[in-house]
């Protein structure tokens, strides 16, 4: 049985060494560095509310890191106006501390589009497909590339589409996959590679659907696609397999650089955030604020960043950012006196 430390009435276990496997709010006196300490624990990751966008949109693009990131494109207030004048070309810059506007798309449309998620920072990123609005049946086939100062039309898609998943860890190696197109809208399995000047068709997807939610780079990716199903399928270079599915409502963003680790969250109604580690989801922290139609990016399990969204009541988009701080454990000690 462990002596006791009486500190202040209250007692604490005296102990020679640190405890192997502290649990959450333990504490302990370690009588050899003569030190009181404690164990802190945040089994599931949380969002952490940042700085806001200067524009309110929705369904934009984001492409980066959680401390690097460009946000396009999208949908402004007031929502679906006739004939389609809020579809926006803005453009901001991400730093880690604030948005900063920056040169915009050549052309307004990407709403519910496809970009690189994984890029590594705000001086590079590509994105493609889209609609403007205007015509139901029309779906872009444009391609923009971001040179850290500019976008610049680039080869087209094959198929022009709209809402679906992208991936890329760079601007010169892409993945466009699912999407739909058509009015009324149908979704696809179509999958395009992107080599830096072309885009061609590959494998295509086992099932047709759209769904924003994808990470992972051209030669390994997850989409977590949420319409007609829920269904997740992998991607591994040169053929797409279906895995283990999420759990809850369609989600908007994704972060990761493999197919074998990373984030998917948002969605409507909720904000829920589930984990991928190859196998399984474990659903984690949610947004700050429950919004869908918010954009998202990062190159982690345990990074990711989210931007814009649709607020149902009132209706309007929103200019909300958030940060994903992934589950953390660390031993505190304290000064005794």
């Amino acid at each position: 049985m462990g002596t006791y430390k009486e500190i202040r009435g209250t007692h604490i276990v005296s102990v020679t060494s640190d405890p192997p496997a502290p649990v959450n709010g333990q504490m302990w006196y370690n009588s050899t560095t003569q030190t009181l300490k404690g164990f802190t624990s945040n089994p599931a990751g949380t969002w952490a509310t940042i700085t806001a966008l200067n524009t309110a949109r929705g369904a934009g693009q984001l492409g980066g890191t959680a401390t690097s990131a460009w946000f396009v494109g999208g949908e402004i207030n007031p929502p679906h106006p006739s004939p389609g004048s809020n579809w926006s070309t803005k453009n901001e810059l991400w730093n880690g501390t604030s948005w900063t506007e920056s040169n915009d798309l050549t052309r307004p449309g990407f709403y519910s589009g496809m970009g690189s998620r994984g890029v590594p920072n705000n001086t590079t990123g590509l994105v493609f497909g889209g609609h403007q609005g205007t015509n139901p049946a029309s779906q872009y086939a444009q391609t923009e590339e971001w040179n850290g100062s500019s976008w610049t039309e680039v080869g087209d898609l094959n198929t022009g589409r709209r809402g679906g998943g992208g991936a890329g860890t760079s601007a010169e190696a892409c993945l466009c996959f699912g999407a739909g197109y058509g009015n009324p809208f149908v979704g696809q399995d179509l999958n395009e590679s992107w080599n830096g000047s072309s885009w061609t068709e590959v494998n295509d997807l086992n099932t047709a659907s759209y769904g924003r939610a994808s990470f992972g780079s051209s030669t390994s990716a997850l989409y977590a696609r949420s319409s007609p199903a829920i269904r997740v399928e992998t991607w591994n270079g040169s053929s797409w397999t279906e895995t283990a599915d999420y759990s809850n409502t369609g989600k908007d963003g994704g972060s990761g650089v493999v197919n074998t680790s990373g984030l998917i969250f948002g969605g409507h109604p909720t904000g829920y955030t589930e984990v991928w580690n190859g196998s399984s989801w474990t659903e984690t922290g949610d947004f700050n604020v429950a919004r869908p139609s918010a954009s998202g990016a990062g190159a982690s399990a345990a990074s990711a960043i989210a931007a814009g969204g649709y607020n149902p009541s009132p209706g309007v988009y929103v200019t909300n950012a958030e940060e994903f701080i992934s589950p953390t454990t660390s031993t505190v000690t304290f000064t005794v006196s």
